[in-house]
């Protein structure tokens, strides 16, 4: 049997033996340590043959996870990253040197699997967390960046003991298993904070700003708020699509154009100090250049993309209310210096959220172009135009995400402005049409 046929068998093992959140949802959802316990000993602890960072928050974990893994490829450093979900290609989960995992080493890790005997029934995202670590093992990385997949305390990454711990923010998500208020989901994220391990706030108000400081008083961990230690001597948009920074380093353009980039871009430079505190040796040279190629040294997109210019086509996964807020407000400042055009949102989401309170913030103006990705969890799209009449919104339905955007693009002017999101898998099902 060739590698293709054995790689194909073998996604489909995990992708069809195995339940995988990301797809079905709630029905995958499985807390707790214990099988991560059982598969790490397994494969005989790999994460206790490199060192890590962990990164965990509601929004801007990904980027944060990419930005802080380019600057220690820059640096020299052999680097892991993982993070989830995938947008075309399951191995984007896991890289090395911004080199995803060959295929070779998937079909290797699930025979050996498939063949140990173990009678548990571990979740996809427990099974390809120890895929990553054992390869990053194998591959004897220096240093991991590791992205909490739901939550902190019960995720299944939360086995490693970290040199640093970076929580960006907090903000309502998955709130039917984190809990139903902010702070009930702060104390779930603070699960990663561990004894005398520093930890690095993005952002936190108020009773969420207690929780981090209860925690890190609990556990002897050293906390810096990036809020109170503001990193960035200026930052403004650069001309070639991303943030014109001025730091302590130095200035860079940073090519994540996102508006939201900005509080992430401070969190990671405070989290750059924590990790040289910790006795990781990074240059300021080294911490200019990784930001500077973060998206070619990594492989990092889906983050306010920039498909096109004319008209402007932008892909960006921001799937809650804080990530809606922020790229909502973001087209609209740029329809307002355009001085023309029409803006098309192309938009769906998985069925499992709360959209209500999403939909109130989607512009009343804007062409919609109703869709769902082609996923099991997707929330279909005639229940998603009953609830956007509902709301007062009007709205074209299609049946996939590529008819939406050839819909949305046939219709568009070069002034216009063609967004697509509302959900990771939307972005995913385009990016996989293109």
């Amino acid at each position: 049997m060739n590698d293709d046929k054995q790689y194909e068998e073998a996604l489909s093992f995990l992708f069809s033996q195995l339940p995988m959140f990301s797809r079905v949802g709630a029905a995958a959802y499985k807390p707790g340590l214990d099988t991560s316990l059982a598969i790490d000993k397994f494969f005989n602890h790999p994460h206790r043959k490199f060192k890590s960072v962990h990164v965990g928050g509601t929004n801007g974990k990904g980027s944060t996870s990419h930005m802080l893994a380019a600057v220690l490829q820059a640096q020299g450093y052999k680097t892991g990253l993982y993070t989830s979900p995938h947008l075309v290609d399951f191995r984007e989960r896991m890289r090395v040197n911004g080199e995803m995992i060959p295929r070779r080493k998937v079909i290797d890790f699930v025979n050996k699997w498939k063949n140990c005997g173990y009678d548990g029934h571990p979740s996809f995202f427990e099974l390809t967390m120890m895929m990553a670590f054992n390869w990053f093992a194998e591959e004897n990385v220096d240093y991991a960046i590791i992205e909490v997949g739901m939550g902190g305390r019960l995720d299944s990454t939360n086995i490693i003991t970290p040199e640093v711990c970076v929580i960006t923010n907090i903000s309502n998500d998955h709130t039917q298993f984190l809990g139903d208020t902010l702070p009930k989901i702060a104390t779930e994220k603070a699960g990663i904070i561990k004894k005398g391990i520093p930890v690095v706030i993005g952002e936190a108000e108020g009773e969420i700003r207690k929780v981090f400081d209860d925690k890190a008083t609990e556990t002897g961990a050293p906390i810096i708020f990036a809020e109170d230690n503001t990193r960035i001597h200026s930052i403004s948009m650069a001309k070639e699509n991303g943030w014109d920074c001025c730091c302590r380093e130095g200035s860079v353009v940073i090519p994540l154009p996102g508006d939201y980039q900005k509080k992430n871009i401070n969190t990671v430079l405070n989290a750059i100090d924590a990790m040289r505190g910790a006795g990781i040796e990074i240059s300021d040279e080294n911490v200019l250049t990784g930001l500077a190629h973060v998206d070619t040294l990594t492989g990092l997109k889906g983050r306010w993309t920039v498909l096109r210019n004319d008209p402007l086509v932008i892909a960006d996964t921001g799937h809650n209310i804080a990530g809606i807020t922020y790229n909502m407000a973001q087209l609209r400042r740029i329809l307002q210096e355009r001085k023309g055009g029409n803006l098309r949102i192309v938009i769906g989401f998985v069925a499992d959220k709360t959209i209500d309170k999403i939909l109130r913030l989607l512009p009343e103006d804007a062409e919609y172009y109703l869709t769902n990705a082609q996923i099991p969890r997707a929330l279909p799209v005639a229940q998603l135009k009953e609830r956007f009449d509902a709301a007062g919104l009007q709205g074209q339905c299609f049946p996939d995400v590529k008819t939406a955007y050839d819909a949305a693009m046939s219709c568009a002017s070069p002034e216009d402005i063609v967004f697509v999101g509302g959900s990771t898998f939307i972005v995913a099902d385009l990016f996989g049409s293109l």
